[in-house]
């Protein structure tokens, strides 16, 4: 997702304290890191809801093939461990790429049962070119300043618009980073997880990623799986598909959720007054789409950016009655205001959305092969379009700089691995930003993985988020090592939680507030 969609309410509060005790599977001093963790100092960064957060950052080479080369520092966060059984340090990644995972660390920490998270000392870090590390890429500030040409290039000019300013991005980012984007890409941020655990002294680590943080985990545990203690993976990337066709899915399943929003609107007509009919209230929809590319709203929301606006509610089902209100006031009472604040909300990018989408298209335009002929974009997202138009154009744009990368690209990494403890996965069955068969195809690929799949779930990150049954299975896992085992190609599901309500309603306040809290932690579209 563009931007970090707002929070809505305040996460918990995490309590901790300072004891140290080693069990004989946990992690232990590396003997070569001893220099390295001598250097590591960590000081108090604690916020009102993460009092005990501690940061610091590590030296590593832009070149890990050149280590004694230039150097670029990562930013890196921490919840000590409290407990007298400690079971080693937990990296936790919020996806993207280009997500920065400092404030991950405290709202994992007291998200997880106290008894859990007292264990480990939990680890959030910034990736190379992300945030508070450094150097922090910015290719083209206020590149998605609206307004925007509209995404759909339904005729030359707007097509020839679009293209323009997809490769004006790519060739800043070339300009101006030219000597460091050869090294934002996914495995070299992998090497720099590994140079994290050595800076910590630990032998092993134990690993949480959201998203894009699924593949980072998997690329990790396939380059070290010596060095993985525990894994856990959360709304998982199709790793056969990076990155090129893992964007053309998404387009299918968003159009899902889009329509998903649309039912459950019309669930609501005596609130939102929009009608009871799905399909006509989609119609809506896009009429009030084409008027916004004639009118954008409050000068600031034109049709690409309500495509914006909508996108995270394909994400999160928590904003669907934020959208709702928006959707409904712009129709039934030609007030315009409450969609530009869900867009000021939701979508619109400051100077931290500016930095991740820099990494973003750093990382995936460099991991993998991207067509570089344009006439094959066109080909692939119209047709995708007759299909499933919601947000195909916005989604091909975004990527667009892809084409006109000023890197050559490396080679996905085959994350199969049949060396590794036992890796916990989990995956809602409609999840938009990373399909259901992006988790099914892992479960196959790490041998021995458990596979928890949450039953008409569509909301992207699932754990820690309000469901008990999923929560319950993470926590037993961090606790003691042990996953479910059914057998079969799924290995347990839970119930997907309920649809939000109304805001109208009493408990609608309330009801999304720890979901919300996550899904503005993570990470971009990947």
């Amino acid at each position: 997702m563009r931007k970090r969609a707002a929070v809505l309410c305040g996460a918990a509060v995490v309590v901790a304290g300072t004891v140290t005790a080693l069990p004989a599977d946990a992690s232990t001093t590396h003997p070569t890191a001893t220099v390295q963790t001598a250097k590591l100092s960590w000081k108090s960064c604690a916020t009102t809801n993460y009092p005990t957060l501690q940061c610091s950052s590590v030296k590593v080479p832009l070149d890990h093939a050149n280590p004694h080369g230039k150097q670029i520092s990562l930013a890196l966060s921490r919840v000590p461990h409290t407990a007298k059984t400690y079971q080693g340090p937990l990296l936790v990644n919020p996806g993207g790429p280009g997500g920065s995972g400092l404030t991950l660390a405290g709202f994992v920490a007291s998200s997880l049962p106290k008894a859990v998270a007292s264990q480990y000392d939990v680890i959030g870090f910034d990736p190379r070119g992300v945030g508070k590390s450094t150097p922090a890429l910015d290719c083209k500030p206020g590149y998605f300043n609206p307004v925007r040409p509209d995404s759909v290039p339904s005729t030359q000019a707007l097509e020839k618009a679009n293209l323009t300013r997809v490769k004006a991005f790519a060739a800043a980012c070339g300009k101006k980073y030219a000597s460091v984007l050869p090294y934002i890409d996914t495995i070299s941020a992998v090497r720099d997880m590994d140079s994290i655990r050595a800076a910590l002294g630990a032998k092993k680590i134990n690993y949480f990623g959201y998203s894009y943080g699924t593949y980072l985990g998997a690329v990790y545990a396939k380059l070290y799986p010596e060095r993985v203690r525990r894994l856990v993976l959360d709304s998982i990337v199709d790793p056969t598909g990076v990155w090129y066709d893992d964007n053309l899915g998404q387009d299918y399943a968003f159009n899902d959720r889009q329509q998903a929003l649309m039912a459950w609107i019309a669930k609501y007509n005596s609130t939102y007054k929009l009608g009871t009919d799905p399909a006509k209230i989609e119609a809506k929809w896009y009429a009030m789409r084409k008027a916004l590319a004639k009118k954008p709203a409050g000068g600031k929301v034109g049709a690409s950016e309500l495509e914006d606006t909508f996108i995270p509610g394909g994400y999160y089902n928590g904003y669907w009655p934020y959208l709702a209100e928006a959707f409904a006031a712009y129709v039934n009472d030609k007030n315009a205001d409450p969609l530009v604040e869900t867009y000021e909300n939701f979508a619109a990018i400051d100077a931290s959305g500016d930095n991740g989408y820099s990494v973003y298209t750093s990382v995936q335009c460099r991991d993998a092969s991207w067509p570089r002929d344009w006439n094959q974009w066109r080909k692939d997202n119209w047709a995708a379009y007759d299909k499933a138009p919601f947000m195909v154009w916005n989604n091909a744009w975004y990527n667009a700089p892809c084409a006109f990368w000023p890197t050559q690209s490396k080679e996905p990494v085959n994350i199969a691995n049949g060396k590794l403890p036992p890796v916990l996965l989990f995956q809602a069955t409609n999840d938009a930003a990373t399909p259901y068969e992006g988790g099914a195809t892992v479960h196959q690929m790490l041998a021995g993985s458990s596979f928890v799949v949450e039953q008409g779930g569509g909301n992207h990150g699932i754990t820690l988020s309000g469901n008990a049954c999923l929560d319950k299975y993470l926590a037993t896992y961090l606790t003691n090592g042990k996953v479910p085992r059914s057998g079969g190609e799924v290995d347990a599901v839970c119930q997907k939680t309920p649809d939000p309500e109304p805001l109208t309603t009493a408990k609608a306040a309330t009801s999304t507030a720890h979901g919300s809290t996550l899904h503005g932690l993570l990470g971009f579209r990947g």
